[in-house]
């Protein structure tokens, strides 16, 4: 049985990014997968890595139980919306706090490349935004989905689909929600 763990990145779960997640969910067990969630917006912790790798911080009771959580899971999921071209501040703290060396990664003694410890599992990335698709093509690309894959990666983390939904409104009809989830659906 495939484990899957959902991150809902966004700080609000009654966003779009949650029911697009809310769908992933709801596929995913239909197929009889194995789920854990996540809500970055719930978990109290420090988004500020106070003094980078020179000194331990310690982490927050809730992450490591997200620790636990990618350690459980042959698959992950993160759900987030493009903001300034990125993803939210809440997403790169949790990074920057759980993907420690040691946990994600680490060197080798007189290597310059690193053990990537995270080593065979895979990652679903859905994003939403505001502004068209096409938006993101003509200025440098989606960096968000791009620097978040590279993070993935850089710990053995391969990334199997990236969706991107733009143009997003505040009021979504019966029907856009509807081709959101076999969009998602796609993924599963």
């Amino acid at each position: 049985m495939k484990k899957v763990l959902l991150i809902l990145a966004h700080p609000n779960k009654d966003s779009l990014s949650a029911k697009l997640l809310d769908f992933y969910y709801h596929g995913a067990t239909e197929k009889g997968y194995e789920i854990r969630q996540f809500f970055l917006g719930d978990i109290n912790f420090d988004l500020n890595l106070a003094k980078g790798y020179k000194e331990i911080q310690e982490l927050e009771p809730d992450l490591k139980k997200a620790q636990e959580n990618i350690v459980w899971a042959d698959h992950l999921v993160f759900a987030f919306p493009i903001w300034w071209y990125s993803f939210p501040a809440l997403l790169k703290g949790f990074i920057d706090r759980v993907f420690l060396p040691g946990f994600a990664f680490k060197y080798k003694e007189g290597s310059p490349v690193p053990e990537k410890l995270l080593q065979g599992k895979t990652a679903d990335i859905i994003c939403t935004s505001g502004a068209p698709k096409i938006n993101y093509f003509l200025k440098n690309g989606n960096i968000g989905p791009k620097l978040l894959k590279n993070i993935l990666k850089f710990c053995g983390i391969k990334t199997r689909k990236s969706v991107l939904i733009g143009s997003v409104v505040a009021e979504l009809s019966d029907d856009k929600l509807e081709y959101y989830k076999k969009l998602v659906s796609k993924i599963i």
